[in-house]
């Protein structure tokens, strides 16, 4: 179940980065175009503006809340309901983006667009997280680009997580493979792109940035959301949010 009245509110964790904002900004207006009459607010945990903490109180009506983080960790388990518990406790919270079926398409697009050969050694490119749920959903999202290219796939993290980013190119590069292809795990360019952009592999994708199924990833995100407030209350405890 929907319900237009519900803004959705995009809340990305926020970078230095020109070229990465503007990037987030077109991905917003992707989200809004591909559902119109729907209200999109786009707004950033931290550093960039305007901050979710400000946006959060300026929208009359029913809010449901799409993290656009890739993984859980930090920003999703702590950082998001500390300022959700402040600003707006009334806000429906989605489940964060990965791992899902719909980003497994538009990071073999966006590998395919780069050149990606069949001989090539493939690394799906996270910025990382000392948190293992996190890295677990990375490592799963590895598994499902595994499945969909029909070769190994591994999982290499720019900061916290092993292996590390160094570590997995220096494995595959005593391999056979003619060359080493990364898969950018990004939303947007800004200093984790730049890390695996300069990591020495011969190939990196572009960040998934304003790709459809992107957009369609976090209106489905949207209406799970609104589909548990609705929903009669479970009779045992929890709610497990879907990585379909």
């Amino acid at each position: 179940m929907t319900d237009p009245t519900a803004t959705l509110v995009l809340a990305a964790h926020g970078t230095r980065s020109a070229a990465g904002e503007s990037t987030l900004s077109a991905l917003a207006e992707t989200v809004r175009r591909s559902r119109p009459g729907h209200r999109v607010e786009l707004s950033y945990l931290e550093i960039s503006s305007p901050l979710l903490s400000d946006v959060l109180p300026a929208v009359r009506g029913p809010v449901v809340v799409v993290p656009l983080l890739l993984a859980g960790g930090y920003h999703a388990h702590i950082d998001l309901p500390e300022v959700i518990a402040s600003r707006r406790p009334d806000a429906v919270v989605a489940g964060w983006l990965g791992p899902h079926r719909l980003l497994t398409s538009a990071l073999a697009r966006k590998l395919a667009h780069a050149g990606l050969r069949a001989t090539d050694a493939v690394l799906l490119g996270a910025a990382g997280s000392s948190d293992p749920s996190a890295l677990a959903d990375v490592r799963a999202a590895a598994h499902r680009l595994a499945v969909r290219l029909a070769r190994p796939v591994t999982a290499a993290f720019a900061s916290a997580g092993s292996p590390s980013l160094e570590e997995a190119m220096e494995r595959l590069g005593s391999t056979p493979a003619a060359r080493v292809a990364i898969a950018s795990y990004v939303l947007a360019p800004g200093h984790f792109h730049d890390r695996l952009a300069s990591a020495g592999a011969g190939l990196v994708s572009d960040p998934l940035g304003p790709d459809p199924d992107v957009a369609a990833l976090i209106w489905h995100r949207y209406d799970a959301a609104l589909s548990r407030r609705h929903a009669p209350a479970p009779h045992a405890p929890g709610l497990h949010r879907a990585s379909l």
